[in-house]
């Protein structure tokens, strides 16, 4: 048995890992999904059911794709976001950033109203909080 353990935790090739590389791939949907859900335990209460929540319908909705190029962004735009939540050890807290103006321009009118939607509610929960203070 101690054998076989030692043989799975060896590495498939001798070549060194390069963390650019495996940084860049994507994750599968599931193991994306729970890990996304998983970084949210960092985040403050209220902040954590407003991603859980938004994070399970967008997959939700995602389930049908079968467009390969929607797919790839899909996984990759989310594997960025977990790329960017806190982590358990530094502490860090993720403030946002920004929207590129080239990505705002691509936006359709039905992503435009989600975003102003996700605004609102970021807004109405900070408001709440600051009032509880």
């Amino acid at each position: 048995m101690r054998v076989s353990l030692i043989r799975l935790a060896e590495s498939v090739t001798k070549a060194p890992l390069n963390l650019r590389e495996a940084s860049a791939t994507l994750l599968p949907p599931l193991p994306l999904y729970r890990s996304i859900l998983r970084a949210h335990r960092n985040l403050p209460p209220e902040m954590r059911s407003l991603g859980d929540v938004y994070v399970k319908s967008e997959f939700r909705l995602h389930r049908e794709v079968t467009n390969p190029a929607h797919i790839i962004g899909f996984l990759s735009q989310w594997k960025i976001y977990l790329e960017q939540m806190p982590d358990r050890e530094g502490g860090r807290f993720y403030r946002g950033k920004k929207l590129d103006p080239t990505v705002f321009e691509k936006m359709s009118a039905e992503q435009l109203g989600q975003l102003y939607e996700v605004m609102q509610s970021t807004k109405d929960l900070w408001n709440s909080l600051a009032q509880k203070s």
